[in-house]
């Protein structure tokens, strides 16, 4: 910002009146864009890499406020998402008792039954909790619907529109899961016998990551804005990756 003297203001109080004019505002709203990217990045490969496990669920939701802090700068709450609660709630519980139903369903299907076994599923029922009631909603889904639905759906929309803005934002949340696809051949023995092993079904598997989660993206998206919502997609989300580990559980457990 640049305090620029205008012409024929006056003075005021005996000093030259003068007003605050941002001589470079596209450049200022393209800053705000890179700082959250920045501030994803570095996130990403603190919580896949660098923090301890306990760590998760506070740092994701310290980064959460941050980038909704720096998006304030350029875009609105409203255009975040973060309104239309109690439409978003039901949206929300629709599609979560949806979820439910596929997931089970599949449950009974050979086909995707073997696709529940997870080695990264251990533990007791203290553990089960956990993960399903605390990590994955506040440490996981908290983070990637404000980042990924909210706050850069919102800083691309109002640069290329709804749509191409939708796109770039579910490319970046494909790309957000690079770190933890590099293991997924490894996990899952389904995974393993469809990518194979070494350094070739590593990549294959984390090309399969990050197609799959760009697309998955572009849908969340989509109920977030038919929503009017962000809360819509947090709840499906919270579905999705919950009821998931809790069948992942049980299989594993029996």
């Amino acid at each position: 910002m640049y305090a620029l003297r205008a012409r024929g203001a006056g003075t005021l109080n005996g000093y030259p009146r003068t007003v605050d004019v941002d001589a470079h505002p596209e450049r200022r709203r393209w800053e705000v864009v890179v700082a959250v990217v920045a501030v994803l990045v570095v996130a990403n490969i603190m919580s896949n890499r660098l923090l301890p496990a306990w760590a998760y669920v506070p740092w994701n939701l310290l980064v959460a406020v941050a980038v909704v802090a720096l998006a304030r700068r350029d875009v609105s709450h409203e255009a975040m998402g973060f309104h239309r609660w109690r439409r978003g709630a039901v949206w929300g519980v629709a599609l979560l008792v949806l979820t439910v139903a596929v997931l089970v369903v599949a449950v009974a299907m050979p086909a995707f039954h073997d696709l529940y076994s997870d080695r990264r599923v251990d533990g007791g029922v203290a553990a089960w909790l956990y993960h399903a009631f605390v990590r994955i909603p506040l440490g996981t889904v908290v983070l990637e619907e404000v980042a990924f639905r909210a706050v850069l759906p919102a800083l691309f929309a109002a640069r290329f529109g709804v749509l191409r803005g939708s796109v770039a934002a579910s490319a970046l949340f494909g790309l957000w899961h690079v770190l933890p696809a590099m293991n997924l051949n490894t996990v899952n023995p389904v995974m393993a016998d469809v990518f194979g092993s070494g350094v070739g079904g590593q990549v294959a598997a984390v090309v399969f990551g990050v197609v799959g989660t760009t697309f998955a993206g572009l849908w969340w998206c989509w109920i977030r804005y038919r929503a009017g919502s962000v809360l819509a997609t947090m709840i499906a989300h919270v579905g999705t990756n919950s009821v998931a580990y809790t069948i992942a559980y049980l299989i594993a457990g029996s």
